[in-house]
């Protein structure tokens, strides 16, 4: 594993932190992974995951929140309470993103994921941003913010897979979320996996695992089209 630091590009509490990197170098990478972490948690911790997926040619990258969260309050509160951590950590996904673009990697071979709030980061990054993407694994967790403004998002995903994993007893993710993420992932044009899990913990099990290796050795075994070589063309945004 090696560390970077993060690009200090704007003011922000998460963007003096470091960068962890793990699995190929980007220079011979097939894809790249894209962990956020969970509160209390480490990108150390969820580069493990990464371990765990054991996908050969794939660059994983994490950044690290300050303070170990990504934003103060539950994700389910109004969004100005979390502020400015949340901007900041959406900040933080974008750098790592753009990084990974400028270095050869176009959006539709990049796979963004996350447990519990690092889950919650990942789909509100990408439904604000929304493009082809490799994928989108949103592992216990969903969108940020109260009911109402969950539906604002606009834009087009052009089919990227979106895998949401949850318990149907989750203590920190209603499943009603759950649901209404699948929905609106659905209307932004990703073809979106939801599998629910009767009694889970808060924890990530062996289907979500399997999910997430198959999608990245899927894309690992992809041959390049001549656009994936073009970081400014074919990513749908």
């Amino acid at each position: 594993m090696t560390t970077t630091e993060s690009p200090d590009s704007s003011p922000g509490p998460h963007q003096d932190q470091p960068v962890k990197h793990a699995g190929a170098p980007l220079c011979v990478a097939d894809a790249a992974l894209v962990l956020l972490h969970g509160r209390g948690a480490t990108a150390e911790s969820i580069l493990d995951l990464a371990d765990e997926l054991g996908v050969h040619g794939v660059a994983a990258v994490a950044p690290q929140a300050q303070y170990n969260r990504w934003y103060p309050q539950s994700f389910l509160a109004p969004l100005e309470t979390n502020e400015p951590e949340l901007s900041s950590a959406l900040h933080a996904v974008d750098d790592v993103v753009s990084e990974l673009v400028e270095r050869g990697v176009p959006p539709d071979r990049i796979v963004i994921g996350g447990f519990s709030q690092g889950a919650c980061l990942a789909a509100e990054y990408v439904a604000r941003n929304p493009r082809q993407y490799g994928g989108l694994v949103v592992l216990s967790g969903g969108l940020v913010g109260p009911g109402e403004t969950v539906v604002d998002h606009t834009g087009d995903l052009a089919g990227t897979p979106v895998f949401l994993g949850c318990s149907d007893v989750d203590p920190h993710v209603p499943l009603e979320r759950v649901h209404e993420s699948r929905d609106v992932f659905e209307r932004l044009g990703g073809d979106v996996t939801e599998r629910v899990y009767e009694g889970m913990a808060h924890t990530v099990n062996d289907d979500e695992v399997a999910f997430f290796r198959d999608r990245l050795q899927t894309l690992v075994e992809r041959k390049p089209t001549p656009s994936d070589s073009d970081p400014d063309g074919g990513d749908g945004q």
